[in-house]
C-alpha cells in the first residue's frame, strides 16, 4: 500500500487528495500525519524528502515521490480514469501551465503567510508580503481574463490545482477579497468547489 505524508491544511496535499478521490484510488493509500515549517521540521518526513516538505508518497516498490506535481502525475497514471486529468496536446500544455500558475499562487501565499506567522514581528517586511500578494493578484487576473475557456472544459489537473489554490486563499487570507472584480473566476470556483472530491478534501478551520 502507498503511504502519503499528509496534512489537511496543505493545499499541495489537497491536490493529491483530490486526484485520489477523482480517480477512485483513496482506498489504496494510507495517510500519515505530518506537520512542520521551514524553521521547525517537526514531524515532516525529512528522511524521505530532504526538502522537508509534504506531500511525500512512499511506495513499496520504488523511491519516495515528492512535489505534488510528480505525485499527481504518478497517481493519474495508475488508473485509466486519470488520463482525463492530463488531456492530449495541445490542451495538455494549457493544463500544465494552469497548474504551474496555481502552484505559484500557493507558493506566494505561503511565503506571505510565513512572513507574518513565523518571522518575529520586528523583523517582518511588509514589502515582501505585498510583493507576494501582487503575484497572487496578477495570476488571478490572468485566470479571469485568459483562462475562462479552459476552465469551462472537462476537469483537469490545472483546474484541480487552481481550485486548491483558491481554497487556500479562503482558508488563510479571508480578509483579502480575491473574488472582487473577478465574476467568471468566482462563478467557476463556486461550481468546482461543489464537486464531491473538493467537498471531501475541504480543510478544517485552522482556529
Amino acid at each position: 500500500m502507498l503511504l502519503l505524508h499528509h496534512s489537511p491544511l496543505s493545499p499541495y496535499v489537497r491536490k493529491v487528495m483530490v486526484v485520489l478521490h477523482e480517480t477512485g484510488q483513496l482506498g489504496s493509500v494510507k495517510l500519515s500525519p505530518a506537520a512542520g515549517s521551514p524553521v521547525d521540521p517537526a514531524s515532516m518526513p525529512t528522511g524521505l524528502n530532504p526538502l522537508g516538505k509534504i506531500p511525500a508518497l512512499e511506495r513499496p516498490d520504488g523511491c519516495t515521490l515528492y512535489d505534488s506535481r510528480v505525485i499527481c502525475r504518478f497517481l493519474a497514471g495508475r488508473d485509466p480514469s486519470g488520463a482525463a486529468l492530463y488531456p492530449a496536446p495541445p490542451r495538455l500544455w494549457e493544463s500544465l501551465t494552469l497548474e504551474a500558475t496555481a502552484d505559484g499562487i500557493m507558493d506566494a501565499a505561503l511565503a506571505a503567510r510565513y512572513e507574518t506567522a513565523l518571522r518575529p514581528q520586528p523583523l517582518q517586511w511588509p514589502d515582501w508580503v505585498a510583493g507576494q500578494w501582487e503575484k497572487v493578484t496578477r495570476s488571478l487576473d490572468a485566470a479571469e481574463a485568459r483562462w475562462t475557456g479552459h476552465l469551462a472544459g472537462p476537469p483537469c489537473i490545472g483546474q484541480i490545482a487552481l481550485g486548491c489554490a483558491l481554497g487556500y486563499l479562503d482558508l488563510r487570507f479571508a480578509d483579502r477579497p480575491w473574488r472582487e472584480g473577478r465574476p467568471a473566476l468566482t462563478d467557476w470556483f463556486t461550481r468546482f468547489a461543489a464537486r464531491p472530491a473538493m467537498q471531501a478534501t475541504a480543510p478544517p478551520d485552522p482556529a
